[in-house]
């Protein structure tokens, strides 16, 4: 039987709760939400820590979708549940529920948070990719205050944030601006199994129809989740069509760093990043039109 190594547990009250134990215990402890990515690293010895903070308590303080003119801002307790079934986050992001829609099984998006998540910051995670692809700020929390960062000061590797071990991912904020279209992608194995590679992208149009701005994330091809600024910076300005759309898939495939393992080779992997910018792309673009 595969079982953790003997920790001690408390719950949380509130977020400065949360934080003034972690500042207490420093990295011997973690927070616990969902769970399902940590729990099973510990039944496997893969990670071991003396203490767990369960911070399901805080759901009331850290579990919101509040949708602004100017932005979205989402708390990182946020259910994968709630993301998936908000008509409003859908009709301001598409791309969220389009993801979450492929995201595991219901038990897991019953309980998984956004939050969670992100912290894990697994190269083949899901939302990662679609809050690289929105641009999102993060907001961190400690005994110091408040910090923003951007996706790519957040993920500094494989399994690393910027989360210090004193400090709480609190909320994610997605600007808004007009002309938006968003879309997500992904090829898995299974129903609910990680990516072999999944694509989002976002465009943002001006009133005569050319692109304003275009982002587009990977996920599943690299050691982090992959933002691809060249493709920004092709596509600003363009006419979008066909042809955008295949200089933007061709550049994907040859920025993107996939290796040769189970659920796929190297060339088939960027083939996907390809064609899965191209689709993203293109829908997205349909959005915004409409």
């Amino acid at each position: 039987m595969q079982v953790p190594a003997p920790f001690e547990y408390e719950r949380a009250t509130t977020v400065d709760h949360a934080i003034g134990l972690l500042e207490r215990l420093g990295s011997s402890a973690r927070l616990v939400a969902g769970g399902h990515s940590l729990l099973p690293m510990m039944k496997l010895r893969l990670a071991n820590f003396e203490y767990l903070i369960d911070i399901n308590p805080l759901h009331d303080e850290l579990g919101y979708i509040k949708i602004n003119d100017d932005d979205v801002r989402i708390g990182a307790l946020t259910r994968h549940r709630e993301l998936l079934e908000s008509d409003e986050l859908a009709a301001a992001f598409p791309i969220f529920r389009e993801a979450e829609r492929v995201i595991a099984d219901p038990v897991v998006r019953n309980r998984g948070t956004l939050g969670g998540s992100l912290c894990q910051a697994d190269p083949s995670e899901d939302l990662s990719a679609v809050c690289t692809t929105l641009d999102a700020r993060c907001v961190i929390r400690g005994p110091r205050g408040e910090r923003v960062v951007t996706m790519e000061e957040f993920h500094v590797g494989p399994y690393e944030t910027a989360v210090g071990d004193d400090e709480i991912l609190v909320e994610i904020r997605l600007p808004r601006r007009p002309g938006h279209g968003s879309a997500y992608e992904k090829v898995e194995r299974r129903a609910g199994d990680w990516a072999v590679v999944s694509a989002g992208a976002a465009v943002w149009l001006a009133a005569d129809g050319t692109i304003v701005d275009a982002r587009v994330g990977l996920a599943a091809v690299g050691p982090n989740t992959t933002g691809i600024p060249e493709i920004s910076d092709t596509l600003r300005g363009r006419v979008p069509d066909e042809s955008a759309y295949e200089q933007a898939g061709a550049i994907a495939a040859r920025s993107c760093d996939p290796v040769t393992d189970q659920r796929g080779s190297e060339e088939y992997k960027r083939h996907l990043a390809d064609e899965l910018t191209r689709r993203t792309l293109r829908t997205a673009v349909e959005r915004a039109r409409s």
